[in-house]
């Protein structure tokens, strides 16, 4: 991270850097953008290559063009160096911001314990834990 680019590594920088990649074959960065809704098309890359912070307001907007969860995009914004307070008072009032894969994991719990609230014990977490490989 260098003074003029404060905000590169961050893992929403990598995520958009991706994105814009995956998205390569069907659109270009410039047309993302424009899809984004930014003025200026260098914006997209500004925030990829982390210049610049993508403003809270602008996710939905970016979530669209890249065709990403916005939520997803969200936790990604709110973890840029200085969002940390935004992060917990939007925490501490909406709760955890749960992203689309993980409500569909959450109904797949709740469809495979009969809906009975299972505590998350050492070999349940054990279990989970494998099915990433860690």
């Amino acid at each position: 991270m260098t003074k003029s680019r404060p905000y590169a590594g961050t893992r929403l920088a990598k995520f958009i850097e991706t994105r814009v990649l995956e998205l390569r074959p069907r659109k270009s960065q410039i047309e993302i953008a424009t899809e984004a809704g930014f003025i200026n098309p260098n914006m997209l890359a500004m925030i990829k290559n982390g210049s610049t912070k993508l403003p809270l307001d602008r996710v939905p907007s970016v979530a669209k063009a890249l065709e990403c969860d916005p939520k997803l995009l969200f936790k990604l914004a709110l973890e840029q160096p200085g969002g940390v307070t935004t992060a917990a008072a939007i925490e501490m009032i909406f709760g955890t911001i749960v992203t689309r894969n993980e409500v569909a994991w959450l109904e797949e719990i709740r469809e495979a314990s009969g809906h009975s609230d299972p505590n998350l014990t050492t070999r349940s977490r054990s279990a989970l834990r494998a099915v990433f490989g860690k």
